[in-house]
């Protein structure tokens, strides 16, 4: 099996010590995402907002591992509040479409840098 560390170049940097993803053979496995503006490496307001950039840097992450969000078959889904689920079914049903990932969504003690919404995946190609 190969093991390949991925770092994408549109996705916000790391905020600690890891990787985007690391891609083991056909399979990607990537770390949360949360809603950091790649420019900046500020949260915008709200938890829609915060929602969308954060799966804007998964689709990010997957291309820089020469996947898209359609090989996703499973994600981790972290809320700051679970009363927002039924906003983020709307927004993750926009990049989710056809067949659907397996997905956990739950709520979190607390997402980094004060985060609203986190999202991890694993693809197979």
């Amino acid at each position: 099996m190969t093991r390949e560390t991925i770092n994408a170049k549109n996705a916000p940097a790391a905020v600690g010590p890891y990787v985007h993803a690391v891609k083991a053979g056909d399979t990607v496995y990537t770390s949360g995402q949360i809603g950091l503006i790649p420019e900046t490496g500020e949260l915008p307001e709200g938890i829609e907002a915060q929602a969308r950039q954060a799966l804007e840097n998964l689709k990010a992450v997957l291309e820089a591992a020469g996947m898209t969000m359609a090989n996703v078959v499973k994600t981790t889904v972290f809320l700051a509040d679970i009363n927002d689920f039924a906003v983020i079914n709307a927004i993750y049903a926009e990049y989710f479409t056809g067949e659907t990932p397996a997905r956990s969504c739950v709520q979190a003690g607390a997402i980094p840098k004060g985060g609203l919404f986190e999202i991890e995946a694993i693809a197979v190609k």
